[in-house]
């Protein structure tokens, strides 16, 4: 199991472009001893950002945004995907910060055991990838970070997981970039990434399509 602190509640209060460049270099870890080390993520802003999903409001789909802070929204996308998102700001706020990308650093055949990607180290490359790796699904919406429990009621099987500071500082002067494949709210440079690190995602601009959403 990876050492370090558990991140309190009161860490997560903060507001999302805050709390983002925050979260590099912090580590998921799985109670299945699956651990993976934040390279990248994205922040959304609820109803100040047209890429949020909480834009128009709270819905069933999205109540997890709006608190309390330290938990998971997990939603699905594509028809195929599943993403996950640490929620932060106050209760009633309604903003969270996308898990875009990891480094694999403990599990490392339990992540390749499911469908493994092309390459060893694109396991967390992605926000679907990384849900992928960890073991992270429908299980997980509503999960708390701080004391590593699933939500009551929670669909599915799944492990409790959290947040861990083991003492690697996020980057003194991160990327920062517009996020990836959004068309509303695209031009906010609100990815942020550790420089340099090869696990970090390919940036890709929005596509056409006819259902489904990038966004937090």
């Amino acid at each position: 199991m990876v050492a370090g602190r558990r991140l309190p509640r009161t860490w997560y209060r903060g507001d999302a472009l805050d709390v983002a460049p925050a979260l590099l270099n912090k580590v998921v870890v799985t109670a299945g001893g699956r651990a993976a080390r934040i390279v990248e993520v994205e922040a959304y802003r609820g109803g100040d950002d047209p890429g949020s999903h909480a834009f128009r409001g709270r819905t069933p789909r999205n109540a997890a945004m709006f608190g309390p802070p330290g938990h998971l929204y997990v939603y699905f996308t594509y028809g195929m995907h599943w993403c996950a998102n640490v929620v932060c700001a106050a209760p009633g706020v309604a903003q969270a910060v996308l898990l875009r990308a990891a480094t694999p650093v403990a599990g490392v055949d339990a992540m390749l055991a499911g469908s493994p990607p092309p390459r060893a180290r694109d396991l967390c490359r992605g926000p679907a990838r990384l849900c992928r790796a960890l073991g992270i699904g429908p299980a997980h919406l509503g999960a708390d970070l701080v004391t590593g429990r699933l939500a009551p009621g929670a669909g599915g099987a799944g492990e409790g997981v959290w947040l861990v500071d083991d003492g690697v500082a996020p980057p003194p002067a991160p990327a920062s970039g517009p996020r990836v494949g959004l068309r509303a709210g695209a031009d906010r440079p609100w990815r942020f990434w550790v420089p340099g690190h090869p696990d970090v995602s390919v940036y890709r601009p929005a596509a056409v399509r006819r259902r489904g959403s990038a966004g937090t």
